[in-house]
């Protein structure tokens, strides 16, 4: 039984950090500089809008590079 509990603990943490994680990463994704070739990445935007909730606001977006 103790056993069950300690495996039940191990999984529950572990998927908690990878939400946590996964936000994490998306919310840096979306507020960091972007390259042009990505700017209108419809994918990403999915993505992220599915996992953090917000929608990517290109305002205050800046571009990586500049020609």
């Amino acid at each position: 039984m103790a056993m069950l509990i300690l495996v039940s603990l191990f999984v529950i943490g572990w998927v908690a950090v990878a939400v946590v994680g996964t936000q994490a990463y998306f919310l840096g994704e979306q507020s960091k500089p972007i390259h042009e070739r990505n700017w209108n990445s419809d994918s990403f935007e999915a993505i992220a809008v599915t996992v953090t909730g917000a929608e990517v606001d290109y305002g205050t977006r800046t571009p990586g590079y500049r020609a």
